[in-house]
């Protein structure tokens, strides 16, 4: 039969200081990760707000693109066509029409 034997006053000494080892290792680990998130946050407000005061008086406000926007990017005609501007109008042809193409049916 085995009887328990205290652990001596080394042994106890060295869990002591593994213990507090691994302790003071995990709140210098927490110490870096708040420290870093810190950092990174106050970036981030940093970016927001040079960029919103340097996107505000970029801003210009033009009378003529108001106007008709879509004949600005020429994606429509420019309205009103007056009676000496007649539009031109082109016609093609359609190409001729294609065969459809033959399916075999498979032999038995």
């Amino acid at each position: 039969m085995l009887a328990h034997v205290p652990p001596s006053r080394r042994e106890l000494r060295a869990q002591a200081v593994h213990r507090l080892q691994v302790g003071m290792f995990g709140l210098a680990g927490m110490l870096l990760l708040v420290s870093l998130a810190n950092v990174i946050m106050d970036r981030a407000k940093f970016i927001d707000e040079s960029a919103v005061n340097t996107a505000a008086p970029a801003v210009e406000v033009s009378e003529t693109s108001a106007k008709d926007p879509l004949a600005d990017m020429g994606v429509a005609p420019q309205l009103p066509v007056t009676a000496g501007e007649k539009p031109t109008v082109t016609l093609s042809p359609a190409p001729p029409p294609t065969p459809a193409p033959t399916v075999r049916a498979p032999q038995p």
